[in-house]
C-alpha cells in the first residue's frame, strides 16, 4: 500500500514542478524592488553596465544610483580587464579576459587636455590606473568611469632625483582610498615618497637602507661596466632604458603586515623596498649578467614572481619564477611549452608582464613580430590572445596594466 500511494504521487510532484517552471519563465524583472533589481544587476560583467541607460528608464535610474554603486562594492572580485599601452591611438584600448575580447574606451577630458596628452600608463591597482605625463604630472584614473584626480606636484627635492618606480595599492575592500609610492635614488642611496588618498598629500620622504644578508652571494661583473636592460631584451653596457612604458614597472605585495614594493633596477636586479621597515634588498640574479635575456617583474595572488625569457642550447624558453625564501633560492614554477616559445629564439624579444589574481598576461615585441599571451598559473595554461584588429590591421602594444573594472572605484 505505500509503494502504490508513493507511486501515485509522482505525477503530482511532476505537476509541481512544471507549474513552477511556468512562474519562473513568466518572472519579470519589473517585479523586484529597487533594492534587489540593484542587488541582481551588479553580478552582471561590467562591460554590460555601459548599456543599462539604454534598456528603459528604472535601469538608467539604477546605473547612476549611489547604491547601486554600494551593491557593487559587494562582488568579492571582477575578471581583470587588462589596459593596452600603446601612445599613438586616440582611443584606450582594453582587453575584457572575460568575454576575451577587445574594447574601447574614451578618454576622459582631464586627460585629454594639453598637459596630459602625452600621459603614459605608468601603474594600476584596484579599479584604479596611473598616469604620468613627460613634466611629470601625475594622473589617476577610473577607465570604466572616466573619472579623475591629479595628484598634487612632487616635493621639488624628490623630482631632481633619478625615478626608479612608481607602485600602486588600493583598498581592496572598499575601493575609495590608494597610495602611490615613488622610489628615487641611486643604489645604494634609495629614498621613497606616498601620496596618501585619504589625505590628499605626499607624506615626508623616507630614506631607505640596505638590508644586509651574508647568507646570500651575489654576482657581480668583473669590470666597473654598468649593465641595462635594452628594449629588446639584451643586457649590454649601455645607457639605454626599458620600453618607456614599463620604465617605472614595479608591484607591491603585503608580506607579515608589510607594504613591500619590488622593481627592476637599472642592472637588471630585482629590488625589494619594505615601506614599513624602510631598508630595502637586492634578490640574487637569475642570471649572469652576461647572458642576453629579457625579464619583467609582477605579482600574482599576494606575491612577487619573475618572467624571464631566454636563450639555451638553440631554442628560447619563457619560464616564471618564484624566490623561496626557506632556501634562499629562485624556484621555477611555470613555463611555455617548448613548442610555443622555440619560435621567438634569435628574434631579439622584449617580454613585458602583468599579473592578475592566477594570471599572467605577456606582451611580446621584436622587430619581427608581436603577439599576447595568457597564462593561468594553476593549469599551466598557455593561450595566444587574438590579435586587436583596426581599419583592416593588427595594432602592436608594448605592454599592459592589469584593473578590475569596478564603477565604484573612486578617485
Amino acid at each position: 500500500m505505500e509503494l502504490c500511494d508513493s507511486w501515485a504521487s509522482l505525477p503530482s510532484r511532476k505537476r509541481k514542478l512544471q507549474e513552477e517552471d511556468e512562474v519562473m519563465l513568466n518572472f519579470c524583472m519589473e517585479e523586484l524592488n529597487q533594492d534587489l533589481l540593484e542587488r541582481v544587476l551588479s553580478w552582471l560583467p561590467t562591460s554590460t553596465f555601459f548599456r543599462l541607460r539604454s534598456v528603459c528608464k528604472r535601469w538608467k535610474s539604477v546605473a547612476d544610483s549611489a547604491s547601486f554603486k554600494l551593491a557593487c562594492s559587494q562582488i568579492p572580485s571582477r575578471d581583470p580587464w587588462f589596459f593596452m599601452v600603446d601612445p599613438n591611438l586616440n582611443k584606450w584600448t582594453i582587453f575584457d579576459s572575460a568575454e576575451r575580447s577587445w574594447k574601447k574606451l574614451d578618454h576622459p577630458p582631464l586627460l585629454r587636455q594639453t598637459s596630459a596628452c602625452d600621459s603614459l600608463p605608468v601603474a594600476a591597482s584596484g579599479g584604479l590606473v596611473c598616469f604620468r605625463s613627460e613634466s611629470g604630472d601625475l594622473v589617476v584614473s577610473n577607465p570604466v568611469t572616466g573619472s579623475c584626480r591629479k595628484l598634487p606636484p612632487v616635493h621639488p627635492a624628490t623630482e631632481n632625483q633619478s625615478l626608479n618606480a612608481i607602485a600602486m595599492s588600493t583598498c581592496l575592500k572598499s575601493q575609495q582610498s590608494y597610495k602611490l609610492v615613488l622610489v628615487s635614488g641611486e643604489l645604494p642611496t634609495l629614498s621613497c615618497r606616498i601620496y596618501n588618498s585619504d589625505t590628499n598629500c605626499w607624506e615626508e620622504e623616507i630614506s631607505l637602507k640596505r638590508k644586509v644578508d651574508e647568507s646570500q652571494e651575489f654576482d657581480s661583473p668583473d669590470d666597473n661596466a654598468v649593465y641595462f636592460l635594452s628594449k629588446a631584451g639584451n643586457v649590454v653596457a649601455t645607457d639605454m632604458q626599458r620600453s618607456p612604458s614599463k620604465q617605472y614597472s614595479s608591484v607591491m605585495s603585503v608580506k607579515d603586515g608589510e607594504e613591500i614594493a619590488y622593481f627592476l633596477s637599472s642592472s637588471g636586479t630585482i629590488v625589494a623596498c619594505n615601506l614599513a621597515s624602510k631598508w630595502f634588498f637586492e634578490y640574487p640574479r637569475l642570471l649572469p649578467v652576461f647572458y642576453e635575456y629579457s625579464i619583467d617583474v609582477l605579482e600574482c595572488g599576494g606575491e612577487m614572481l619573475v618572467v624571464l625569457l631566454s636563450e639555451f642550447f638553440g631554442s628560447a624558453s619563457i619560464r616564471v619564477w618564484r624566490f623561496d625564501e626557506d632556501i634562499r633560492s629562485w624556484q621555477q614554477i611555470a613555463a611555455m611549452p617548448p613548442a610555443m616559445s622555440h619560435e621567438f629564439h634569435g628574434k631579439k624579444v622584449d617580454i613585458n608582464c602583468v599579473g592578475a589574481g592566477n594570471q599572467i598576461f605577456i606582451c611580446l615585441n621584436s622587430a619581427e613580430f608581436f603577439s599576447y599571451v595568457l597564462c593561468d598559473l594553476n593549469t599551466n595554461d598557455w593561450v595566444e590572445l587574438p590579435k586587436c584588429f583596426m581599419n583592416g590591421e593588427a595594432v602592436e602594444f608594448m605592454s599592459a596594466f592589469s584593473f578590475e573594472p569596478r564603477i565604484e572605484a573612486s578617485v
